[in-house]
This record gives C-alpha cells, sequence and structure tokens, in this order.
C-alpha cells in the first residue's frame, strides 16, 4: 500500500474510534452551548453538564445522547482520511529529506494546513449534527425558540436547508468559525502531540513508543485543541442553529459580540466542560487507533 492509502485506511479507523467515545460528550457540549437565554428570573433549562445528561436520558433515553450521530458517522472516513491523509503530504514536503523526523514547529504547519482541508468537510456535516443535537433544547423553549423546524434526521436536516436555507450555500453556514476552529486546533493539537511523544521518547525517534504513551500524547493533544479554540467552537454552533428566516445573528464577529455583552466570557465556555472531557478519552483512542492501523500496514 502507497502512503497515501495507508493514511486513508488508519484515518477511516482512528475517526471511527474518536466517534464512538466521544459523540455523547458531544451531544452535551452542544445542548448547552444551544440553549436559549431563559426569561429574566427564570433559571436556564440545564444548569450543568450532568443535568443536561439527565433530562436528556429521562426524555429521550440512552439514544438520546448519540443524536446526530449519522451524520458524521457517514462522513468521518471522508474527514479523517482528508485530515491524516493531507498531514501526511504536508509532511514529505517538509521533511529535509526521505524519512527524517519533522520538528515539533513543522508539525504546527503540517496540522494547520489539514485544518483548512477539513474545514470544508466539517462544517456542513457539524451543522447537520448541531441541529439534530440542539432541537430538542430549543423545541422546549416555547414561542421564542430560535429553531421551529422538527428535523426526521440527518438527511432530513439537509434537504431542509438545500431547499429553504439558499442552497449548497446553507450548508456551508457557519464556514468562518469552523475554519477559525479547525486551522489553529490542529495546528495545536498535533504540534503538541509529536512534542509529547518525543519527550516520552527522549528524542526524535517515536517509533518504539507502546500504547499507553500514544493513549497520553493523543488525549492531551485532543485537550489542546479545545483549550485553543473553544470560544469559535460556541459560535460555529450558534450561528449554525440559529433560524435562518429570524436569525439572531448577522454573522460570526456579531454572534462573538453579543453572547460576549449579554453572558460576558462565560458564554463562550458554554459546555467547555463536557468538551475537555470528551476531548481526551475521545483523542486518545483516535490517534491509538490510527497509530496502532498504520503501523499494521507496515
Amino acid at each position: 500500500m502507497g502512503d497515501v492509502a495507508k493514511d486513508l485506511t488508519a484515518g477511516t479507523v482512528g475517526g471511527a474510534a474518536q466517534l464512538i467515545v466521544g459523540h455523547p460528550f458531544d451531544t452535551i457540549k452542544v445542548k448547552l452551548q444551544s440553549q436559549p437565554a431563559p426569561a429574566p428570573g427564570q433559571p436556564p433549562k440545564f444548569s450543568g453538564a450532568m443535568d443536561a445528561v439527565r433530562q436528556t436520558l429521562a426524555a429521550e433515553g440512552p439514544r438520546g445522547l448519540y443524536k446526530g450521530m449519522g451524520a458524521p458517522l457517514a462522513t468521518v472516513a471522508a474527514f479523517n482520511a482528508v485530515l491524516f491523509t493531507v498531514r501526511g503530504q504536508m509532511e514529505a514536503l517538509l521533511r529535509s529529506e526521505p524519512g527524517a523526523p519533522l520538528t515539533i514547529n513543522q508539525q504546527v504547519v503540517a496540522g494547520a494546513g489539514a485544518g483548512v482541508a477539513v474545514s470544508f468537510l466539517a462544517c456542513p456535516t457539524e451543522l447537520i449534527k448541531c441541529r439534530l443535537q440542539a432541537q430538542s433544547a430549543l423545541a422546549s423553549a416555547g414561542p421564542t425558540a430560535t429553531v421551529a423546524v422538527k428535523y426526521g434526521g440527518p438527511m432530513d436536516v439537509a434537504r431542509h436547508v438545500l431547499r429553504s436555507e439558499g442552497g449548497t450555500r446553507g450548508l456551508f453556514k457557519g464556514l468562518f468559525p469552523t475554519l477559525a476552529r479547525e486551522v489553529p486546533g490542529n495546528a495545536a493539537m498535533f504540534g503538541v502531540y509529536e512534542g509529547i511523544k518525543q519527550y516520552l521518547a527522549g528524542g526524535g525517534d517515536t517509533s518504539g513508543l507502546g500504547r499507553g504513551s500514544l493513549v497520553v500524547a493523543g488525549g492531551l493533544a485532543g485537550a489542546s485543541f479545545w483549550a485553543m479554540v473553544y470560544p469559535t467552537d460556541v459560535v460555529k454552533s450558534v450561528i449554525q442553529v440559529d433560524d435562518y428566516k429570524n436569525p439572531k445573528y448577522s454573522g460570526s464577529l456579531n454572534a462573538f459580540n453579543k453572547i460576549l455583552a449579554s453572558e460576558g466570557v462565560k458564554g463562550l465556555y458554554k459546555g467547555f466542560g463536557p468538551a475537555m472531557a470528551r476531548s481526551v478519552p475521545a483523542n486518545a483512542a483516535c490517534f491509538l487507533a490510527y497509530e496502532v492501523t498504520r503501523s499494521s500496514l507496515g
């Protein structure tokens, strides 16, 4: 197998592992991010992450934690294949000679390039996912709900957006904050991943690291992604679930300013706990599955 085919295969396996482990955390994150502001004197729908879990389980059962998984599951092969393949090809371009290990700075550049590529896949996929994840919280907000449409599944969201929200362009709503998340986030993640691996290996040759070390490096790398870019993810989520006909936000900067003005800095970190709780095990699973699969392919 060529390097591209190996990265495609290993990236697909890693992405599937990441999705299975991390999706319930992501569902809670999106529900917290997108819940409407409560009326004066009234408590928010969810008081926190554990309350969101309890209400979701009570109203929808365990399946509610995996709502919206169809869209990313259907595209996880493409998403992670592009991420790891573009990163691999950029590594080849940045190497001083074939087989030479990359510096941490070079890994940062490779991660940023991969982030640009995956943004164009992530944006429509996450728009569909966020609509499905958020609709139960928004529907219970009464007449002030920002989204009135009830979706039957991923394809129903896609059909509605294509028909009623500007066609293909509607599926790329939130592309700017998606890029603002994926480019610096992946730069940080791959840089931290390589840095921790080199630290644990005691040098540039990390080929002898065991699975435990890969789990540690992958988990901390995933945490660095969200620590770097979390407010942009909040902006992305509220933009993507905003009502097309009666929008609350005119754009990403407007959403950022409105959240900051009405809720303060805290509003830009809604759902941060579940995101961080998800990032460590999900990315540990992703990188471990990628590395093991890539190594088994020779």
